[in-house]
């Protein structure tokens, strides 16, 4: 079997929400759920010298998120009516509208909170992996949309042979608990000495 997943290039996005948008467009997203989300993650400090100058440690990075279909998908095990299911040909997580009582039990089990709960339909949506495009031999929405291409889509061990195993940059989850399909470029904001301040600046956004 396949397993299918996502590539973001932290040094590539600027935060402009651009694959955000463009899922809630093609996916017809009403104002709370984001399928696709977007962290501005910012932090550092000001430092006096001895010459009564300052310093600063300021920084800021955007990390791009959307379902990352995990090996181990959390959603899936607390699931009580089997609603949600791992494709057997790519390895994509979806939820079916049809099972779905809306128990809200995978949006708290996920460690990402990937999926939302919508309050007119009384059921749990998430990301999909595009699965009606890839049907067409297209990518996902979001990567298509994207200006800078910060993101990519396909084989999980194909984009590991090209950029690596890096799966989690703050504030992403363990990566351990999930084993989600995902491979990330770092920044070097990730890598500064700073990082231990940083913090999510849009938390109202994404909530």
């Amino acid at each position: 079997m396949a397993q299918y997943g996502f590539y973001f290039d932290c040094t590539r996005c600027t935060g402009c929400k651009t694959c955000e948008l463009a899922c809630k467009d093609y996916k017809d997203l009403g104002t709370e759920i984001l399928f696709r989300k977007i962290y501005d993650y910012e932090g550092g400090e000001w430092a006096q010298g001895d010459n009564d100058t300052w310093t600063t440690s300021a920084f800021v990075y955007h990390v791009s998120e959307a379902c990352n279909h995990c090996v181990m998908p959390a959603c899936l095990a607390v699931c009580p009516v089997d609603a949600i299911v791992k494709d057997g040909d790519n390895g994509l997580v979806a939820i079916d509208a049809e099972l779905c009582i809306g128990c809200g039990s995978c949006v708290t089990a996920c460690p990402y909170a990937v999926p939302k709960m919508d309050a007119e339909a009384q059921q749990a949506r998430k990301c999909d992996g595009c699965f009606d495009r890839l049907a067409e031999d297209r990518q996902p929405i979001c990567v298509e949309a994207c200006p800078l291409r910060a993101l990519e889509f396909g084989d999980i061990e194909a984009l590991r042979s090209k950029y690596g195993d890096l799966a989690q940059v703050p504030p992403l989850a363990d990566p351990d608990q999930t084993a989600p399909s995902l491979v990330i470029k770092s920044c070097p904001a990730v890598e500064g000495p700073a990082l231990s301040t940083g913090f999510v600046a849009n938390e109202l956004e994404v909530a």
